[in-house]
């Protein structure tokens, strides 16, 4: 069964459609559902063409277990850099600024309030 991804426009965001996390994409619903829910969020952000997010879906979105861990605990948002370039680059900075580095997939857990790491 599709999430809520299905209806985007983005073909990273539709190759993650069938994943069996509850994907969101970034807006107002997903931030509303995590302060209802009290929970974080869960960001992934990516592209299309990337191998690493390829590999991490593979690896972890696609798995069972992962998801249903990840859909207990968050609200999950999946975000195509390509698409939302803005948002790409607030969390790109921050995580160059907490790492000195960056790359993608890139991963963040934000407080449902702020939307801060």
């Amino acid at each position: 069964m599709p999430n809520r991804l299905i209806n985007e426009t983005s073909p990273y965001l539709l190759q993650h459609a069938y994943n069996p996390v509850d994907w969101y994409p970034w807006g107002p619903e997903a931030f509303a559902e995590a302060r209802r829910r009290d929970v974080p969020i869960f960001l992934s952000i990516g592209y299309s063409t990337c191998y690493w997010c390829h590999v991490m879906e593979r690896e972890s979105f696609e798995d069972p277990e992962t998801a249903a861990l990840m859909n207990a605990n968050f609200v999950c948002i999946k975000v195509d850099r390509e698409e939302r370039p803005d948002v790409d680059d607030i969390y790109m900075t921050a995580t160059q600024i907490m790492t000195g580095g960056g790359g993608w997939p890139m991963s963040f857990f934000l407080a449902p309030q702020t939307l801060e790491p």
